[in-house]
C-alpha cells in the first residue's frame, strides 16, 4: 500500500471513531479514495492510550469479506465499543492514538509435528490466528514484538486468548492460520502518520 494510502487510513479510522462516539452514528463512506481500497481486505483498528500507549479497543476482520473502505470504518466504530472496555468518551478523543492494521488473507501453516511451528512462524512478520473446536483467538504481528516474546510465548498467549490451555497450540484439534501486515499508526493523537517497520 502507498503511504499515502496509509495516512488516508488512519485518518478516516479516526474520522470514523470521532463521529461515532460525538454522535452515535456510522460514520458515512467517503465520495473520493484509492482503488485499494474497493478490494476486499481483512483488516484491524486499534486504539491506544497516549502516552501510556496501553490498549484501549481493538476489533478487526481477519478475512477479506468486505471492501477496505468498509472494513475500516466499521472496526474504527467497534474499537470505541471494545467489550473487554467502557465505551470511549469524548473526553479520552486528544488522548488516545489510532492504527490500523491491513492485513494479507489468513493461510494454513502446514506441519507434520507440533515443534515445526516454532520454525515457521517469524515474530514482527507473522499475526496467528488459533482455532480449536467452538473457541478461536488471533494476535496481531505487533503484539510480541511490543511485548518482547519468543515464538513460543506467542503461541501460549494465542492460546489463553481463545480461551484453551496454554499448550494445546500442540494439540492435534488445533489449526493455526498465520498472516501478514501493513501498519500504519499515529506519532500522537491527531499527529503525524507513520508506517511501522518490522
Amino acid at each position: 500500500m502507498e503511504p499515502e494510502d496509509g495516512v488516508f487510513a488512519v485518518k478516516l479510522a479516526r474520522k470514523a471513531i470521532e463521529f461515532w462516539v460525538e454522535h452515535g452514528r456510522t460514520l458515512g463512506t467517503p465520495i473520493r479514495f484509492s482503488d485499494d481500497f474497493r478490494t476486499l481486505r481483512g483488516v484491524f483498528t486499534t486504539i491506544h492510550t497516549y502516552p501510556e500507549n496501553g490498549l484501549r479497543g481493538c476489533i478487526g476482520y481477519p478475512y477479506p469479506i468486505i471492501p477496505l473502505i468498509n472494513g475500516i470504518i466499521q472496526s474504527a466504530t467497534e474499537a470505541t465499543q471494545d467489550p473487554r472496555f467502557p465505551p470511549l468518551g469524548k473526553e479520552e478523543l486528544d488522548k488516545i492514538t489510532i492504527e490500523v492494521s491491513i492485513l494479507t488473507e489468513p493461510e494454513n501453516i502446514n506441519i507434520k509435528k507440533p515443534e515445526e511451528y516454532l520454525k515457521k512462524i517469524e515474530i514482527g512478520k507473522d499475526g496467528l490466528i488459533i482455532k480449536n473446536g467452538l473457541e478461536s483467538g488471533l494476535l496481531l504481528p505487533q503484539v510480541p514484538v511490543e511485548k518482547g516474546w519468543d515464538v513460543k510465548t506467542f503461541l501460549e498467549n494465542l492460546c489463553w486468548k481463545a480461551g484453551i490451555e496454554a499448550d494445546d497450540w500442540k494439540s492435534n484439534k488445533t489449526q493455526l492460520l498465520k498472516f501478514q501486515a501493513e501498519i500504519f499508526t499515529e506519532l500522537e493523537p491527531n499527529g503525524g502518520i507513520v508506517k511501522k517497520e518490522k
